[in-house]
């Protein structure tokens, strides 16, 4: 019964619309988020901007998508590299540098201790200069 009110191509239909429906929501909300953290326009320029695609939704969205669209690809090209560079430093710091000579202080401080015996000290430092 349900197949004779709704057919399949109108199901195929309302999903579409809805997809493109979810896909212009989100374009919206980035170019929202895109207008304030611009950092080369003025307070006015944001806020008629904003008013903008406010008052003409759709219109003001692709209309600013057009104006400023390689200047969001930028910035987001510009947070990427930022965020990966944060990482990367972040996993430097981390794992630390560990330099050869570091690594032999400590097992001379482990030798010293009576951790490690002479033999695996003189093993572990051959492998660290090899």
């Amino acid at each position: 019964m349900l197949a004779y009110d709704y057919p399949l191509l109108g199901l195929f239909w309302s999903m579409f619309v809805f997809f493109l429906f979810f896909a212009w929501l989100m374009l919206l909300f980035r170019v929202f988020a895109d207008i304030f953290r611009s950092r080369d326009m003025g307070g006015w320029g944001k806020a008629l901007w904003s008013i903008f695609v406010i008052l003409v939704p759709f219109l003001g969205v692709f209309v600013y998508v057009i104006a400023h669209g390689r200047d969001m690809t930028q910035r987001d090209i510009a947070a990427a590299q930022e965020s990966d560079a944060q990482f990367r430093a972040y996993v430097q710091e981390t794992a630390g540098s560990g330099s050869s000579a570091d690594e032999i202080e400590k097992l001379a401080g482990l030798r010293d201790s009576g951790v490690i015996t002479e033999q695996e000290f003189a093993a572990q430092k051959a492998k660290l200069l090899a």
